[in-house]
């Protein structure tokens, strides 16, 4: 008989992870630490202190009460909430709101899906050269600045001599040829056209990336089982970019009361302005023009506020369907 052998028992060994002080690790990696402060900078200067302006919101500022502005924000009485009462109950409250939400909504049904789409299509492309040079092309309209845009539009569709007018003029007649300059009920469709046509190239970027790190076995599995190319892209392509969708969409939702101000103040005019005043055009009109700072200041905390409600709702939201969310 064999000698009989005896289970040794072996004890796990634990591995000790020494802590790295706070000092020795900045002194190796001091150079990304330098490279963040233009970043800090930036964010310090143009994002967390003009908060501070937000007390103008509860007081009735006054810029000349003092010598300065710090003792302009001293000496002027503080009114509470009754500034946005003022803003909420006003008349232009209403419409302000309903021109904001129309075209946020819009955008969020029309120009949302766009880059999704695009994506799906781009990455349906074989030849490489030629998606390439697709990409190309459809990123150079994100470069063109919004004052090119406006110019371009309005060279575009004036009823004088613009060439897009001319010729749904000569195909419908001049007196039922619309004015997208200047007709109210046509505005918002103008510019999300233009939000079509300038960023739906560039979204594609983050769709892209994640498409590209969809496992290629399962596309090869699927189409040794017969699947073609709209069930691939159904069961396959939009489960692996629904978390990309998710977030995107979380953003969107938070951003539904920017409508940006530059595009909105550059194609508005006096026939137009019903349908194009919104939170940051109005905010602009009082607080700039008008010198109404605290009634500006009351609007601008309003927005922010929705907004971070917004981002919250739609977070949770989307966490209880079962998606990761933003955090």
């Amino acid at each position: 008989m064999g000698k009989a052998t005896k289970n040794k028992s072996v004890m796990p060994q634990t591995i000790t992870h020494k802590k790295t002080s706070f000092g020795s690790y900045f002194k190796s990696h001091y150079w990304l630490y330098i490279l963040i402060i233009p970043g800090v900078l930036y964010m310090l200067c143009f994002n967390y202190l003009p908060m501070l302006g937000l007390v103008m919101a509860f007081q009735d500022f006054n810029p000349f009460n003092g010598k300065g502005v710090f003792d302009a924000f001293i000496k002027s009485p503080w009114v509470g909430l009754d500034v946005f009462k003022d803003f909420v109950l006003g008349y232009d409250f209403t419409r302000v709101l309903y021109n904001t939400l129309a075209i946020s909504i819009l955008s969020l049904i029309f120009f949302f899906p766009a880059p999704i789409i695009l994506s799906l299509l781009l990455n349906e492309i074989r030849s490489q050269g030629y998606k390439r040079v697709t990409q190309t092309l459809v990123y150079i309209p994100h470069f063109i600045s919004l004052v090119i845009v406006a110019s371009l539009t309005q060279q575009l569709f004036s009823t004088t001599d613009g060439v897009v007018y001319q010729m749904i003029a000569s195909v419908v007649g001049r007196n039922n040829a619309p004015d997208l300059l200047s007709d109210p009920d046509l505005f918002k469709v103008l510019i999300v056209g233009q939000n079509i046509w300038k960023e739906t190239g560039y979204g594609t970027i983050i769709f892209l990336a994640a498409l590209s790190g969809v496992d290629q076995e399962q596309y090869e599995a699927a189409r040794v089982d017969g699947a073609g190319r709209w069930r691939l892209m159904w069961h396959i392509t939009l489960p692996a970019i629904r978390g990309t969708i998710v977030i995107m969409l979380i953003l969107k939702v938070g951003q539904i009361l920017n409508t940006g101000f530059e595009q909105i103040y550059l194609m508005q005019n006096a026939l137009n302005r019903t349908a194009s005043e919104t939170f940051d055009t109005y905010i602009y009109r009082i607080g700039i023009e008008k010198a109404d700072y605290s009634l500006g200041a009351a609007a601008g905390m309003f927005k922010s506020i929705v907004s971070l409600v917004l981002v919250l709702a739609a977070n949770k939201i989307a966490k209880m369907c079962g998606e990761s969310g933003f955090y």
